[in-house]
């Protein structure tokens, strides 16, 4: 099976073929850094971290863009709190450049400590500028963009101009609500969106630059579709991001990069989205949860597993027993491998799970392949089947590497010296025999010391037809 995937403009499972033979070329929406990340956020960039592993992992030569947005209507209104009489937050009276990027720092160290790859390019919007003004000019020049008709030195796409704009989520213009970015006194159409937004007197000088319509700032939009076009080139092979950028970030995206003679993307992927018990998770309600929080109670490698562990297109539901069921599933994997000696590292993945992600990212169909193996390679622990035991391991550590859980496993010294682990299991598996034994001759109290000795140790006892197995 070649690779497939989902795209959201065509509705429709269909076969990956680059724009450039051998290469995968992939943007996706990083973040706004108006204030602290939430678990939604993270998942999208787990998402496309684990398509770019794959499309590596294939052999294509990929080249990733995650921007950093870094101007914007809110990041101005937070740090405009902040010099607000009175104000007692930990960052008073902050710039608003510097709370964008301490939010990017922040935003940075949530997908550091989950394992999420550094993308090739990570491009802030301010450092795009010039871009984004030669953009608007080519959408003037080509009919489709207008300065506003008051004097606020607005810039705005005109949506009537192009017949294409609705179709990536297949709506016509007049069911369109209104874009709500600008005042819409300046506007032909209500829904004609912002391109440039003239300053205003409440905003910061810094946060404006000049051009032909004065000075202003980019419109969110425009941001990505400059940066992408810069890093990825007029045509590129996939964008993405989460489900609720659909409309009307993605449309808009797609409409003005069209209309300004690119080809823009050829495969549009969104990931679903997280709630909370089945509501959608709001800072009014208070059923928000942060990477943060998240790391305070489980490890990286569980927090990665558990958002990473869902089809990237449905929705993910967190409970709180959520982190612990992760648990339990991924350290199973872990102490497989750590029992087994770690796998060597050149194995190729099983077929089964190729086929799965290669058809569309079908990760939970993968993981319950990568977990088969596990429970094969515990049976052959157990049998002491030193050439099974090898094979699987190799298999599943190849599985955890393409699905970037690896690096994040605790592996003490089974990487490169097994002895620790081969003398504490003769020491467990001479205690099991003596359990077996006694409960061979009906000694329950003796057998269930024995186990309980075990379990006081951190050991865990599995029974079953094919004796007692043991992990950490």
């Amino acid at each position: 099976m070649s690779l497939r995937f989902y795209s959201t403009d065509t509705a429709s499972v269909r076969d990956f073929e680059p724009v450039f033979p051998g290469e995968a070329r992939l943007y996706y929406c990083g973040a706004t850094v108006q204030g602290m990340p939430h678990i939604g956020h993270v998942r999208s960039a787990l998402v496309f971290d684990q398509l770019s592993r794959w499309l590596r992992y294939r052999g294509y030569a990929v080249t990733t863009v995650r921007n950093v947005t870094d101007i914007d209507d809110k990041i101005l209104v937070n740090s405009a709190k902040s010099f607000e009489q009175g104000y007692t937050g930990t960052h008073p009276r902050e710039p608003w450049w510097a709370l964008a990027y301490r939010f990017e720092r922040v935003f940075g160290q949530a997908y550091q400590a989950l394992g999420i790859e550094q993308p090739t390019y990570e491009p802030r919007a301010t450092g795009h500028i010039p871009e984004m003004i030669s953009m608007i000019r080519e959408l003037i020049d080509n009919g489709h963009a207008y300065p506003a008709l008051d004097d606020s030195g607005d810039v705005y796409f005109d949506v009537r101009s192009w017949k294409s704009y609705g179709s990536l989520t297949r709506q016509s213009i007049d069911e369109m609500q209104a874009a709500p970015d600008a005042d819409p006194r300046g506007k032909k159409d209500p829904r004609d969106f912002a391109l440039w937004k003239g300053h205003k007197d409440d905003e910061p000088e810094s946060a404006s630059w000049e051009s032909p319509w004065g000075r202003g700032r980019p419109g969110w939009h425009l941001e990505c579709s400059a940066m992408a076009g810069k890093y990825l080139g007029e045509s590129f092979d996939i964008h993405g991001g989460g489900l609720d950028l659909r409309f009307p970030h993605h449309e808009n995206e797609l409409a003005q990069s069209t209309a300004s003679g690119r080809g823009f993307a050829n495969f549009w992927l969104h990931n679903g989205l997280v709630t909370y018990e089945g509501d959608k998770m709001s800072k009014s309600i208070g059923n928000t949860v942060s990477p943060e929080e998240m790391l305070a109670t489980a490890r990286p490698l569980v927090v990665r597993y558990y958002l990473g562990q869902a089809h990237y297109r449905s929705i993910l539901d967190y409970r709180p027993t959520s982190l612990d069921e992760a648990k339990t599933a991924v350290e199973r994997v872990e102490n497989f491998l750590v029992n087994a000696g770690g796998g060597s590292g050149l194995a190729e993945v099983p077929e089964e799970f190729g086929r799965a992600m290669d058809d569309d990212l079908n990760i939970p169909q993968a993981l319950a392949v990568l977990h088969e193996h596990v429970r094969t390679g515990n049976s052959a622990l157990s049998a002491k089947d030193g050439s099974t035991v090898e094979a699987e391991a190799d298999a599943v550590r190849a599985m955890t590497d393409a699905l970037g859980l690896t690096q994040l496993m605790d592996f003490g010294s089974a990487g490169s010296s097994n002895a620790e682990h081969q003398a504490l299991d003769t020491l467990i598996r001479s205690l099991l025999t003596q359990r077996a034994d006694a409960r061979a001759s009906k000694d329950w109290d003796r057998a269930d010391h024995i186990r309980d000795e075990l379990s006081a140790a951190g050991i865990i006892v599995k029974d079953s037809a094919d004796g007692s197995s043991w992990s950490v």
